[in-house]
């Protein structure tokens, strides 16, 4: 990676995201610590959103094209390598961020070099008043969910603790991180990504902080929708993936029980109209779901190889990290299966 010349770089990935553009960038050169770089990686738009970059914004922002959707995590990477700076922040197309945000996340890292991660406080733009993500948790088949998702906004988000990871939508990653754990992994496309990220940055000794002062506003699921099938193939064949590339044998063992247990409370959302499955069945179908599971798993085993690969390659940092390490961080940050199913999207 090329030398830190700059403090903090801001990454954002775009995919046909032409409408949500001027509200982001508008509140990235607003912010009251601007930006000393700002990359723009587009995954082979068609919507106009080249056109409108470059009679709005040329001269302002380094704009890296793909040929083609490569994927958000391709996306992120390449602005990565792009960009020079000791700080990376990442934000989504269809989030929003208050003029405070970039500034409050850099001043609560300084002095602090276990910090590697910075989780902003995200809000639904559609919702008001509810929390979207203030950092992320772990169900322990590998499925994560929002920490507060759907909640109200208050005082006991406002607390600076420390939590499991970032949500992608709005981070900070000291450039130390992907220099020690690697870069995003580009086999998980999008969904998933930021939570295998974010375990891994863990396992090599790096702490996520919660920043309740950078609040950011998010057009949830702005670029699939909410019910997309894609998309929850994509969620369950990365959770997949992420736990078997990073879990333990003895989590591992325990995975498909644990998986079940969750598909039960799936089940319950489908057939009451509740939670993520619910909403898909109700605006698709229940084959759809079906189909979307069938699929992810499919997908899961043609992609194991590669993945078991990865997973010896992190042999030595993952047996560092031990039994009791795994337990702290199960506890610590659990999500429930019922929680994951009702609650979350």
């Amino acid at each position: 990676m090329r030398e830190s010349r700059e403090e903090v770089a801001v990454v954002v990935v775009n995919w046909n995201g032409r409408q949500w553009l001027p509200e982001c960038l508008a509140s990235l050169f607003a912010q009251s610590r601007p930006p000393d770089e700002v990359v723009l990686v587009d995954n082979g738009s068609t919507d106009g959103s080249l056109e409108y970059l470059e009679e709005c914004w040329a001269g302002r922002l380094r704009l890296v094209r793909h040929p083609r959707n490569l994927g958000f995590t391709s996306g992120v990477n390449a602005g990565i390598q792009a960009s020079r700076a000791e700080w990376v922040a990442l934000i989504n197309t269809d989030a929003v961020a208050d003029p405070g945000w970039l500034g409050a996340m850099l001043e609560a890292a300084r002095g602090r070099p276990e910090v590697g991660m910075c989780a902003a406080r995200i809000t639904l733009a559609l919702e008001e008043g509810k929390i979207d993500k203030a950092g992320h948790l772990l169900y322990a088949d590998g499925l994560n969910g929002g920490r507060g998702f759907g909640r109200p906004d208050g005082p006991r988000f406002d607390r600076q603790e420390e939590v499991l990871f970032p949500d992608g939508c709005a981070a900070l990653y000291r450039r130390r991180v992907f220099e020690t754990a690697g870069l995003f992994d580009e086999q998980f496309f999008a969904y998933g990504d930021d939570a295998e990220m974010g375990l891994r940055a863990r396992l090599f000794g790096w702490k996520c902080l919660y920043v309740p002062g950078a609040r950011v506003r998010h057009y949830h699921s702005a670029s699939l929708g909410a019910t997309s099938p894609w998309k929850a193939m994509l969620v369950e064949r990365n959770r997949i993936w992420l736990a078997c590339k990073l879990f333990p044998w003895w989590l591992l063992a325990l995975n498909p029980w644990f998986s079940v247990w969750r598909y039960g409370w799936h089940a319950f959302s489908a057939l009451t109209g509740r939670g993520s499955a619910g909403a898909l069945v109700r605006e698709r179908s229940s084959a759809a779901l079906a189909r979307s599971l069938w699929q992810a798993h499919c997908s899961a085993w043609r992609g194991m190889p590669e993945i078991w690969r990865k997973r010896g390659n992190l042999g030595r940092i993952r047996r560092r990290f031990g039994f009791r390490d795994w337990l702290r961080l199960l506890r610590r940050h659990r999500i429930r299966a019922r929680e994951l199913a009702l609650c979350n999207r």
